[in-house]
């Protein structure tokens, strides 16, 4: 039979990477004879990281643990947000990617981001809207 105790201390350096990280603790309990941990992250990237630490401490952690950790998808800085461009008249990929990014050669970017509505870097269409990632 687990103890709830006996978990947290084997889990303490996830907990305090939580702390350290400001992921939001939204509970803590013994469930199933499991330590039941649910977190609210800040970013994609601390989520990971509070995962990483979890394999770190156990690799079979799903004997012991069950842990949600959850993150925010509207909370990204703005630099990492995708700007949006309407193609004119005489754009290529490579003459927005030089506009946006200084280098014609990362066109590639762009047309990655928009693969839902482009098929071919060569065929973009006046009025198109095109997402600009960071």
């Amino acid at each position: 039979m687990a103890d709830l105790d006996q978990l947290k201390g084997k889990y303490q350096s996830v907990l305090n990477l939580m702390n350290q990280l400001g992921v939001r603790l939204q509970n803590l309990h013994l469930q199933d004879n499991k330590l039941f941990l649910k977190g609210n992250a800040k970013t994609k990237a601390d989520s990971n990281r509070v995962w990483d630490q979890i394999k770190l401490i156990d690799k079979n952690y799903s004997q012991d643990l069950i842990a949600e950790i959850a993150y925010d998808t509207d909370s990204q800085p703005a630099s990492q947000t995708a700007k949006t461009y309407t193609v004119k008249a005489g754009d290529t990929l490579s003459k927005i990617a030089k506009q946006h990014y200084g280098d014609a050669n990362l066109y590639t970017r762009i047309f990655e981001a928009n693969r839902d509505i482009l098929r071919d870097p060569d065929k973009i269409q006046v009025g198109q809207i095109l997402k600009i990632p960071a």
